[in-house]
C-alpha cells in the first residue's frame, strides 16, 4: 500500500465539497486495471464502430459515459465498481473520439496527437492555477473531480492518437509501438536519462505513467485483435474486448470485496 502524500502548504485547501477521496489508492492493482481498461476500450470501440457504424457507436458510448460519470460524481466516496465503470466508458468514448477526428474530419494522427496534447496542457495549467496541486490524492472537491475526469478523458484520446501515429503513420506496427510506449512509461521509474539520475517529482511521474498507459494497452490490444496480415494475432476485436472485460470485472470485484485499494 502506498502512502498518501500531504498537500503542499501553498495549495489551496477545499472549503467545502466532497468529504472523502473519490479515487483509489495507487497500488499495483490500479496500474494493472488501468492497462486492461485501455486495451478493452480500444478493442470495444473498434468492435462497436464496425458493427454499429461510427456515429451510432459514438452516440451509444457517449450515453454510457454520461451515465457512468453521473453515478461517479453523485457518489460521496470511492466505490470500485462506479469508478472503474467510468474509466471503462471514458476509454471507449475517448478512443472513438480520437478515431472520429481522423476518419470523420480527416485529421492526420500527428495533428490530432498535437491537438489533444495542447488540450491536456491547458487543462493541467488551469487545474494547477485554480487548485494549486495536480495530486491525485487531492481529489476531495467537486471542482477537482471535474478537472480529474477531463484530464482522464483527454489522456485516453491523446493515447489513442499517439498509438495510431506510431503504428500506422510511422509504420512501427502494433507490437513495436506497445514496446516503445512501455519503455517510455518505465523510463522515469528506472531513472533513465535524467541528470544525476534523480527521480521525477511524484505528481509528474504519476501523470507521465498515466498518460502512457493508454498507447501501451491500446497497441497491445490491437496487436491481439488485428489479422496476421496486419501484423497481429487475429483474435478479433470482439473477443479481445470480452476477454479483457472479464479480467477487469474479476479484479474490480476483488477490490470491491477486499477494499485493498482504499487508503487506511
Amino acid at each position: 500500500m502506498t502512502t498518501r502524500p500531504t498537500l503542499s502548504p501553498s495549495a489551496p485547501r477545499p472549503a467545502s465539497g466532497l468529504l472523502r477521496s473519490k479515487v483509489p489508492d495507487i497500488t499495483a492493482y490500479f496500474w494493472i486495471i488501468k492497462l486492461l481498461t485501455t486495451g478493452m476500450g480500444e478493442a470495444a470501440s473498434d468492435f462497436l464502430a464496425h458493427r454499429l457504424g461510427p456515429l451510432p457507436a459514438v452516440a451509444l458510448s457517449g450515453l454510457g459515459l454520461a451515465l457512468a460519470l453521473t453515478a461517479q460524481l453523485r457518489a460521496r466516496q470511492y466505490q470500485a465498481w462506479l469508478y472503474w465503470s467510468a474509466v471503462v466508458m471514458v476509454s471507449v468514448f475517448g478512443t472513438l473520439a480520437a478515431d472520429a477526428a481522423h476518419v470523420g474530419f480527416g485529421l492526420p494522427y500527428g495533428v490530432s496527437s498535437l491537438g489533444f496534447s495542447l488540450v491536456l496542457a491547458v487543462i493541467f495549467a488551469v487545474w494547477q492555477r485554480r487548485e494549486g496541486t495536480l495530486s491525485i490524492h487531492s481529489i476531495v472537491t467537486r471542482r477537482r473531480e471535474v478537472f480529474y475526469w477531463l484530464t482522464v478523458l483527454t489522456t485516453f484520446a491523446l493515447g489513442t492518437a499517439a498509438g495510431d501515429l506510431t503504428a500506422k503513420t510511422l509504420n512501427l506496427g502494433w507490437w513495436a509501438s506497445g514496446l516503445l510506449f512501455a519503455a517510455l512509461m518505465a523510463a522515469p521509474a528506472l531513472r533513465l536519462g535524467l541528470p544525476g539520475r534523480r527521480r521525477l517529482p511524484p505528481v509528474l511521474g504519476f501523470w507521465w505513467a498515466y498518460i502512457l498507459t493508454r498507447p501501451v494497452g491500446a497497441s497491445f490490444a490491437d496487436w491481439l485483435a488485428v489479422t496476421p496480415g496486419q501484423g497481429g494475432l487475429g483474435f478479433g476485436a470482439g473477443h479481445v474486448a470480452l476477454g479483457l472485460s472479464v479480467l477487469i470485472a474479476v479484479l474490480v470485484g476483488f477490490l470491491a470485496l477486499t477494499r485493498r485499494d482504499v487508503a487506511k
